[in-house]
């Protein structure tokens, strides 16, 4: 046997002693994510094309990302609970079939009703997915290397954002959102191969330790790590949802594609430095990627006529919130503790609330108050969460350091 490795079989699971990270398993679980958001996002960029094709109106067409966040926000919880006993992997699989199927079905669907019904169900997957992920992944190292290893299962959110949806916006203008969606489906085929080949197997969580969803929802922690989610997130979409009427009242007007460039870059550079310091400075890290975003948030509301301080405070954003996941589903999964996944599963129900309530408060502060007023808003937001994240230094956000 290596002796970096050893294997303890324990109840039926295989418990990893080694110091090393599983990196091929660890980018599969990425992959997974990359799918996740990358079919989540696609029709947003390839509106026009999907609207004309199925002969809908651009608005109808839209309703293919509601359905989407519909599906993921009413699964995440209920089905993440039912199969808390599950065997992981299987799972694991199912999720990413689930995808293979429905973006299939879409690809190739040119009745709109059917559409929507396979959006939401790829929703559904996308819901049991992101509850399980965290879990999953911590499972996999030593307590040592627990955070590490979820930023490296949670890379692919960004690098779907920066460089995912982008590349399929622009190839599908050439080729069709068909042919799109189809290279998607491709993406879970291999994925299944990888998943087949390199990630481990888990038990799923003994009967014996299942408790009711209300006591997760009591543990010590798990309350404020939500309310940190809610603020922050729903501050994140105010912005991010109306980035475009923002930048039209600065010099950025046509370059909207830029700055999301650098917002995505920048967000990928955020989640590998938070990689590196997660398993030793959570609560730290916590606070100052609240702070920054906050100090950002002020940035773009007064430098709204200096390109320079809007490239900073874009900059700043995207550093400080690129592993806001990473942070935040690594302080839930250490409250949750053994129902960990059920508090994941709060956790995306909550997360996906806040986008589309991004959407709904940020339309409504667009049209009362004009878009120059949206950055600074998220203050109101903000320093509520940096005060409930400092407050819960016991629980939610320990002060000490990580083994």
């Amino acid at each position: 046997m290596n002796s970096n490795t050893a294997l303890i079989s324990k109840a039926g699971v295989k418990v990893s002693s080694s110091k090393r990270l599983p990196w091929v398993g660890l980018l599969a679980l990425a992959m997974a994510g990359f799918i996740c958001i990358l079919t989540e996002g696609l029709p947003a960029g390839l509106l026009p094309q999907i609207a004309q094709d199925l002969g809908v109106t651009e608005a109808l067409a839209g309703q293919l990302v509601t359905l989407y966040a519909v599906g993921s926000l009413l699964a995440a919880i209920p089905l993440t609970t039912a199969t808390r006993g599950w065997r992981r992997r299987p799972l694991l699989l199912l999720c990413i079939i689930g995808f293979l199927v429905f973006n299939t079905i879409t690809a190739l669907s040119s009745a709109y009703v059917l559409t929507l019904v396979a959006r939401f169900f790829a929703g559904v997957s996308a819901g049991v997915l992101w509850g399980m992920t965290a879990g999953y992944a911590r499972r996999m190292v030593p307590d040592s290397l627990k955070g590490k290893a979820m930023a490296i299962a949670m890379v692919g959110t960004p690098l779907a954002l920066a460089l995912g949806v982008p590349l399929g916006t622009f190839f599908g203008a050439y080729t069709g959102w068909r042919l799109i969606f189809g290279a998607v489906s491709l993406l879970a085929v291999v994925l299944i191969g990888w998943v087949l080949w390199k990630v481990p197997d888990y038990a799923g969580e003994p009967a014996g330790d299942q408790l009711p969803f209300h006591k997760v929802f009591l543990i010590p922690g798990v309350r404020p790590i939500l309310f940190v989610v809610l603020a922050c997130v729903l501050a994140h979409n105010i912005l991010y949802t109306y980035i475009a009427p923002y930048l039209a009242e600065t010099v950025f007007a046509q370059r909207v594609d830029l700055v999301l460039l650098i917002f995505g870059i920048t967000s990928v550079v955020g989640i590998w430095v938070i990689g590196m310091l997660i398993d030793r400075f959570l609560r730290m890290l916590v606070l100052v990627s609240i702070t920054g975003f906050a100090l950002a948030s002020v940035a773009l509301g007064i430098g709204m006529d200096q390109p320079a301080i809007i490239i900073l405070g874009v900059t700043a954003w995207g550093l400080t919130f690129g592993g806001a996941a990473t942070l935040l589903q690594t302080a839930i999964a250490q409250a949750g503790g053994k129902s960990a996944d059920i508090a994941q599963s709060m956790l995306v129900t909550v997360w996906n609330v806040a986008i589309g309530g991004g959407g709904i408060i940020g339309g409504f502060l667009l049209e009362l108050l004009g878009a120059g007023f949206l950055p600074g808003s998220l203050i109101l937001l903000l320093l509520p969460s940096l005060l409930a994240a400092w407050l819960a230094k016991k629980h939610g956000f320990p002060s000490y350091k990580n083994p």
